[in-house]
């Protein structure tokens, strides 16, 4: 910083450099971060991959599931290399800075997006909370069945993830994660044995269950990019890792976490996609697939998810809130390491406004699978893949003075040159994601307005399952 920076900055808050701080920002172990990487992970968005695996068949499906895992436990080990040698970041938006020409509008685009991002995983939230409220309450469309407009559920959700996203450091949000990634683990266990035991699926019409191995005869591309992008969204958490690791204590042990949570969401992920499918078929499945339980076994599996609900929900607002409330107080200030009525207002005000803003968007945006297919083409194509090989070729070029990409090639071992065509695959399958991938995810958007499965914004139907 320089001395200009610095005294305009003791001027505006005052320095406290000589005080304890009340708010620890770099107090996380890796055992808590791993409570919020699996509350992040073991998610509602789960209950998607029976709907793909039964667009993808099981064996594409389970092949993908695999693949995307090992590609985002790969960018992982990225990020945290990349985070040590650069100890200064505390977002993504950091990092897009550096690595494309340490440019500021990249920040401020990488910043956009980073926000977008996180405020649609707000407004699924959102939606999810109506569609529990509306479920659990048979708040169904039916002669004499509704009672509550669905937008008083929304509301309802919305206020409880607020109220959620309030802790200001990580580490106190981290018990409430485990909780709910436990939960959320009963909800997709029961979803297993209640799809099991059940006498016929939800809506079942007398037409058999059948599965497929491979993609049905007449699969679109626009149906199966569509699949695929629920799949990669579920994975692609990768936007939240420098947050998380900026406030550990010990920033290399998140690959610790790291290792333990890809181990366990590649089996529950694969699990719950094959044996709901099996179950249920093509026929009668649904996204979010509690909906294809029938009467008190969805209700009770559904009630599981809870608190993965309204926590993950508010954790993304907590990082979002973070981002903003970090760059709004200096590194001395008062009301950023102190219990201030400013800071707190501050904080309490940027959760609340971000909540408003996911509320609206819930509200515009009545849609689940296409949603999440959404959020991957636009944001996880940069934040998943694109980012994290540019990182990987930033890092080789730090340790390799006048490092030149096909010189070097030429010249490498084979295990190296494997890697760094890897590194080049990722940012290709990156920008297929965002050009063919939007496509696809809009197109389908459209024909669902179409056929009539939407809703119109703001409106009292109810979005029960």
């Amino acid at each position: 910083m320089s001395y200009e920076a610095d005294v305009k900055s003791e001027v505006e808050d005052y320095s406290i450099s000589d005080l304890n701080p009340a708010i620890d920002y770099k107090n996380c172990s890796w055992v808590k971060t791993a409570g919020l990487l699996f509350s992040e992970y073991i998610c509602l968005a789960i209950m998607s991959f029976p709907w793909s695996y039964s667009v993808l068949g099981f064996v594409p499906g389970l092949i993908l599931t695999a693949f995307i895992s090992l590609t985002v436990l790969y960018t992982g080990l990225i990020i945290t290399d990349y985070c040590i040698a650069n100890p200064h970041v505390t977002s993504v938006c950091d990092i897009g800075q550096k690595l494309f020409w340490n440019s500021r509008i990249v920040w401020y685009l990488t910043a956009a997006c980073f926000l977008c991002n996180n405020t649609l995983i707000q407004a699924l939230h959102v939606l999810v909370g109506a569609k529990y409220f509306n479920t659990i309450s048979d708040n169904y469309d039916t002669s004499g069945g509704q009672k509550v407009c669905s937008i008083v559920f929304a509301v309802v959700s919305m206020i409880i993830c607020f109220i959620i996203s309030l802790p200001r450091t990580f580490s106190h949000m981290s018990s409430v994660g485990y909780f709910s990634a436990g939960t959320m683990f009963i909800a997709v266990i029961l979803a297993m044995v209640f799809a099991g035991i059940q006498d016929h699926p939800y809506g079942y019409t007398g037409d058999p269950v059948k599965y497929h191995l491979w993609p049905q005869k007449g699969t679109t591309y626009v149906q199966g990019m569509s699949a695929l992008l629920n799949i990669v969204y579920t994975f692609v958490g990768q936007i939240t890792y420098p947050s998380f690791i900026s406030q550990m204590k010990k920033p290399r042990d998140f690959k610790k976490a790291l290792y333990i949570v890809t181990l366990a969401e590649l089996i529950v992920f694969a699990l719950t996609g094959s044996i709901v499918y099996v179950y249920v078929g093509n026929e009668y499945m649904v996204a979010p697939a509690f909906g294809s339980l029938t009467g008190n076994y969805k209700k009770i599996a559904f009630s599981f998810a809870l608190p993965t609900i309204v926590f993950l929900g508010g954790l993304y607002s907590n990082v979002s809130s973070q981002f903003l409330f970090l760059k709004i107080f200096s590194e001395k200030s008062v009301n950023r390491t102190q219990h201030t009525l400013l800071g707190w207002a501050t904080w309490i005000g940027l959760n609340l406004g971000l909540w408003v803003i996911a509320f609206i968007v819930a509200e515009v945006i009545p849609f689940f699978s296409d949603l999440l297919s959404l959020m991957s083409s636009l944001f996880d194509c940069w934040f998943g893949f694109v980012f994290w090989g540019a990182a990987y070729f930033k890092l080789k070029s730090a340790k390799t003075p006048n490092f030149r990409f096909w010189p070097h090639f030429k010249q490498a071992p084979l295990f190296e040159k494997l890697e760094m065509l890897t590194n080049v695959a990722l940012i290709l399958i990156g920008f297929y994601i965002f050009g063919p991938g939007t496509y696809a995810t809009v197109d389908s958007i459209i024909l669902s307005y179409q056929s009539g499965l939407y809703g119109k914004p703001f409106t009292c139907t109810s979005n029960a399952i």
